[in-house]
């Protein structure tokens, strides 16, 4: 059975977009300099991405018999804004030039330097300035949270899971670097950094912060982590494959980004931990070259598929939806919200990017 996520994410860009027209006006009267960074972050945030945190989060309200209001929609899509203010300083961090197949935040703001002909060094200006709206961001997504009208004491449940989660992020993403920094290709390192990164971030964080916002008991919030937590790393695995083998007119990146950044992912250390000397020497020689080519990303994917890493994600996949079918299954959840998401199980998890 699918159901029509369309309406709750136009009600989610709907609050994003009343909460940046504000934001906007508060930019503007401190200075029309500020006009720009206004427009990109309202651009960026609403030009793209799919909703699912507040999608996961307002099923897991609507799932613990929280009842829908406007308030609870605009709490819950401070989410995207700890989204857009992650993207903008991971783009920095990679040097991705792109993201949702637009100018990444740092190169617009480089670009736009150059183009004025303004002082100094272009790149650094453009780095400097998706630091700063990269922070906006989280700064906005506090105020967002605390004060679309939701009531207090709802709000205070609620916050020590919307707090804990940005610091998991965070943590993961460190570790992400560390990673590379290091070299390290093992699996137990790789499976750390999918789950801190992304899938309690993704999912069970969200999920649970919904249950939380609506006062959700404890029996129901296992439930949504015993859901949510394989879910998320699944959701990862998907992403670390398309960032591999994805077309880039669905994923918005170059393809083999991930390869030429030297991300340390599941997939890698699974044909690192699998491949022969020969195989492994083709991964340590090409694997983080800024400048790999069409061949040097074919060569890596066919050590991938060859040693049996792809093979291996996929079953790792399947390992854990199956997870998060069972954990779903067994949950006190109201039925509507059951339904949208065991749906959200294959949104999260298909190969379409």
């Amino acid at each position: 059975m699918n159901h029509d996520h369309a309406p709750l994410q136009r009600r989610v860009t709907a609050a994003l977009e009343s909460f940046l027209t504000a934001q906007r006006e508060r930019l503007s009267a401190i200075d029309s300099a500020l006009l720009p960074v206004a427009d990109a972050l309202t651009e960026f945030v609403l030009g793209g991405g799919k909703r699912m945190r507040p999608a996961f989060a307002y099923w897991g309200f609507v799932g613990a018999g929280g009842q829908d209001t406007d308030a609870v929609v605009a709490c819950l899509s401070s989410l995207e804004l700890v989204q857009a203010s992650a993207l903008i300083h991971d783009d920095v961090m990679d040097a991705s030039d792109t993201r949702r197949g637009l100018p990444a935040i740092h190169r617009r703001f480089a670009d736009r330097h150059a183009a004025e002909g303004w002082a100094g060094d272009s790149e650094a200006f453009g780095r400097a300035a998706a630091i700063l709206l990269g922070d906006l961001c989280l700064a906005w997504s506090d105020e967002l949270f605390d004060g679309a009208g939701v009531d207090t004491v709802a709000v205070a449940r609620a916050r020590p899971v919307f707090d804990e989660m940005r610091t998991e992020v965070m943590a993961g993403q460190y570790l992400d670097v560390l990673a590379v920094a290091t070299r390290d290709t093992s699996v137990e390192r790789a499976s750390k950094i999918a789950v801190y990164k992304s899938a309690k971030y993704t999912i069970e964080r969200p999920i649970l912060m919904g249950g939380a916002l609506a006062g959700a008991d404890d029996a129901l919030l296992k439930c949504y982590s015993a859901y949510g937590l394989p879910l998320g790393e699944a959701f990862q695995l998907r992403d670390d494959e398309l960032g591999v083998f994805g077309d880039p007119a669905v994923t918005g990146k170059p393809a083999g980004d991930d390869l030429r950044e030297g991300k340390r992912t599941y997939l890698v250390a699974a044909a690192m931990a699998a491949g022969s000397p020969a195989q492994r020497e083709v991964v340590s020689t090409l694997l983080g070259d800024p400048d790999l080519d069409d061949r040097g990303v074919a060569a890596l994917r066919e050590v991938i598929v060859s040693t049996g890493a792809l093979a291996t994600v996929e079953a790792r996949i399947s390992e854990l939806t199956a997870a998060a079918h069972d954990a779903l299954d067994g949950a006190p959840v109201e039925p509507g919200a059951h339904a949208v998401l065991t749906d959200l199980i294959t949104a999260a998890t298909r190969r379409a990017g």
